[in-house]
């Protein structure tokens, strides 16, 4: 924290064009209010979503489920993706726990659709990159 705290003085100097105890104090209060502001629980349910979409089969199924904009069957979306049946189950399992799908049961067959937070999270992604 030393260390940490010495960068920032230096900083503040070359900001300030002076710099005091004070001065410090009170840039690390402001930044420990904003690391309370987003804080640590936060940041990680943010990640159990972020890694729900870092690998190419649920990625694949998010897309799937988005770009229909309706409930699809289990066996439609294994027609997507080219994984066994239990891959294709856990990454469903997988996005259901990060609130990216929802499933139900309808008879003898599972169907999966794209909650508002995958459809938000897709739409973003669309508008970071360039057709390609």
């Amino acid at each position: 924290m030393a260390q940490a705290t010495d960068r920032l003085r230096r900083y503040l100097e070359d900001e300030l064009e002076a710099c005091c105890d004070e001065d410090v104090d009170q840039r690390l209060e402001e930044l420990n209010a904003l690391e309370a502001t987003v804080g640590r629980a936060r940041i990680d349910a943010e990640l159990e979503v972020l890694s729900a979409l870092a690998n190419e089969t649920r990625y694949a199924l998010v897309r799937a489920l988005v770009a229909a904009g309706e409930e699809l069957c289990v066996c439609e979306l294994h027609a997507v993706v080219d994984v066994s049946e239990s891959g294709l189950s856990h990454a469903l399992s997988a996005l259901v726990d990060a609130g990216l799908a929802e499933g139900r049961k309808d008879g003898r067959w599972k169907k999966y659709r794209a909650t508002n937070r995958a459809v938000a999270l897709v739409t973003v992604l669309e508008g970071s990159v360039t057709d390609v």
